[in-house]
Formats: C-alpha cells, structure tokens, sequence
C-alpha cells in the first residue's frame, strides 16, 4: 500500500465469521467436507410470492432509478400495518419508520448519528459483536455490562446501577437474544426505559428474531409506555422471512431520531431497489401459516442441534427464542480448544462463546440454518469421535 491504514482499523480486527469462514473453505477446497452449524444464515427461501413480486417489479422499465432515501410509501405503509398486526404497535408511516438495506446498516447508520470520539456505549455480554466493532470505528468507546445466567441473561441491574453513566450516550439491547435466545419480559423493557431516561442514554433495541420459534407473544420495545422517547427498534427481513442476502432491514422510532439517522443515511446510499421494497411489501404480508411452517422446520432441527448438544456434553435452556441453540460446555474444558477439536476431529464447525463476550466463556452456539440430513450426518460424525475416544 502506498498509504497507511486509517487509525480506526488498529481499534478492530477483522469479523470473526469472516475470518473462520475463510479457514472452512479452505477444509472443504482440501476435500474435508465442513458442516457449518455456525452462522445464521437462511438456508430456505422465502415465500414464492415474494420472489414473484421481485421478477414482476424488476420487469418494470420506471423501477431501475434511484429511489427515495427514506423508502417508498408503500413499503413504509406496509411496515406500520406490519408492527401493528404483529406487536400491537402503532407508528406514524411518514415519520416514525425508516426502510434500511439491512438492519446491521441501521447499526452504523446510529452510532455515526448520535456518538463522539470519545463517548461510551453499553454493549451486552454476551452479544452481538458488530455492536462493539461499529462503536469502535466511529471512535467512542464500548462498554460492557453483564447479562446474567441465572436470571435468563437479563441485565445484571446490579452492575448497571454501579456504573459512572456520564458519558454513556447509547445502551444496546437484543431479545430475543442473539446468541442465548433468551426472551425479555415487558417488565424488563420498563424498567430499561425508565433506567435510559433517567440517565438520558438511547436505548436501541435490535429485534430480527421475534419471529423464529417464539414461545411467547412477539415484543416490540415500542410497546412501552414511554418507549418512543427514548428509544429506537432495528427490526429485519433477514431471519422470520429468510431473505438474509436481500439485505431488507428497518429502523422505528421518535421522528426526531430517524431525521437524525436519514443525515447519515442520505450521505452513504442512495436508496433500495425497488424490486426489492416492492417485494419487501409481500413479505410483510405473508400468511401467519407460512410462518408456522418454518417454525416447524426449524423446531425439528433444534431438537436434532440439541441430541448433538447432548453428544458433546453441554446443557441448554429449552423455552428460547431464535436460530441458534445455546450450551454450556462441560466443566473443566476451555472453550476455543472444545471448538476447535470439533472442527478438526468431526469436520463440524461450531461457535466458540468468546466471540459474543466474556460472558460467552464455558459456551457454544450451534445454528438451526443447516438441511436436517447435515445435521444428522454431524450427529453420527460426533457419535464416533466419542466412540474412537471411548475405545
């Protein structure tokens, strides 16, 4: 390189997904035939109306021109009628909704609006770590607060309520939570409402799996008294209507935070395809039925992620929400070394903890995101090693 590299990338190391993914496809190029249970990623379609309604919109010769940086009409119009059939949440559809190409933009799109070098955001542990990366490239300062086992990786409110919060400008939520697939109660949204105005801090809330496998009614942080005050919801197409690669996403909230977030937004993109907002429309409004059947394929694959589970020693919570199944690895094993033997020795990639946090030690994820024949060719794949280790 003839120049130096931007001081930011020294405070971020490339994503971890992308990192080992690369180390996969080099055991797959070498014949040794991976079975990734680690990224969440769809691996079915979405609806067929959807991708008819992609060929159709494309086939329109006004459709292939910019379009507007806040998103059609229609496709605001059908994300209100979206929130409100399905968390009970009315918003404004021109001022409260923001269409977003996916909702890890979103993310940036935040910390670019309301953060300073030098400002602190409250970042969950364990958690999502594009959090911590994008606070770090905009030059603020992640802060991690614990979220507690035994309390179904709820806030610890101990450590909250002792911290100096003076600097602290956004806190990061997410439940159903990404990797634990714990749920969060109304009770924990007010009182996170309250702490967050109290300390005048943004709360963000990012929810793409209220969809998949939730026990419970869908919850929107919307739907709290005083929510709209303080806080903003990224919510997503990518996990409930499998259209990951479609990079469909959205952000609700007070209109003067998405004014705000549109700054940053017109300056970076310049809009969605239209094809893909017109087939967005028919995704937000596909049959309750279809989305009962991808819970039933994924539950049979969950049952099948926790027989393997089971294999390898770890114990999980059953009543979770989401894509991924979350296990505590027997006592006396270090985690990156249980993961990385099972790689290695069974050709079957799971997610170390560690990746999501200090809280994530003594963990692993494995994804609901694989056909069921791969899972259970990796059931029997860990079944001998266990055999060849017993003998």
């Amino acid at each position: 390189m003839i120049i130096p590299l931007a001081n930011r990338l020294q405070k971020v190391e490339e994503y971890y997904f992308s990192k080992k993914l690369q180390e996969i496809r080099k055991m797959n190029a070498a014949g040794l035939d991976v079975i990734n249970l680690g990224i969440g990623s769809p691996d079915m379609p979405p609806a067929p109306q959807v991708v008819d309604a992609l060929s159709h919109s494309a086939g329109q010769p006004q459709n292939h021109g910019y379009q507007p940086y806040r998103g059609t009409a229609e496709l605001r119009l059908a994300i209100s009628q979206w929130y409100q059939q399905v968390y009970g949440v009315v918003l404004d559809t021109d001022r409260q909704i923001l269409p977003l190409i996916g909702s890890k933009e979103g993310i940036f799109h935040i910390s670019m609006a309301f953060l300073n070098p030098g400002d602190k955001v409250l970042i969950p542990d364990p958690g999502y770590p594009g959090y911590a990366g994008t606070t770090k490239l905009v030059g603020a300062v992640p802060v991690s607060y614990p979220l507690d086992p035994a309390n179904n990786w709820q806030p610890d409110w101990e450590f909250l309520d002792s911290i100096d919060t003076d600097q602290v400008r956004i806190m990061w939520i997410n439940y159903p939570h990404m990797p634990t697939g714990a749920l969060a109660s109304q009770q924990t949204f007010a009182r996170l409402v309250r702490w967050c105005e109290n300390k005048r801090i943004l709360l963000c809330h990012d929810n793409p799996y209220s969809l998949i496998l939730n026990p419970q009614q869908p919850l929107s942080l919307h739907a709290i008294p005083g929510a709209l005050k303080v806080g903003l919801e990224l919510n997503s197409l990518s996990k409930g209507h499998q259209m990951a690669g479609w990079r469909v996403g959205m952000l609700t909230g007070n209109s003067a935070y998405i004014d705000a977030v549109v700054q940053v937004k017109s300056n970076i993109d310049s809009g969605m395809f239209k094809g893909i907002q017109d087939a967005a429309i028919e995704a937000l409004q596909v049959a309750p039925t279809w989305h009962q059947a991808q819970d039933g394929v994924y539950k049979h694959r969950r049952a099948l992620v926790q027989q393997l589970m089971d294999l390898i020693g770890c114990r999980y919570e059953t009543n979770t929400a989401g894509l991924f199944v979350w296990g505590k690895i027997p006592e006396g094993q270090e985690v990156v070394s249980f993961a990385d033997r099972i790689l290695q020795e069974a050709r079957v990639f799971i997610v170390p903890g560690l990746v999501f946090g200090d809280q994530g030690n003594q963990y692993v994820r494995a994804s609901l995101c694989v056909h069921e024949t791969r899972i259970k060719e990796a059931i029997n794949r860990i079944k001998k090693l266990k055999n060849t280790i017993e003998a």
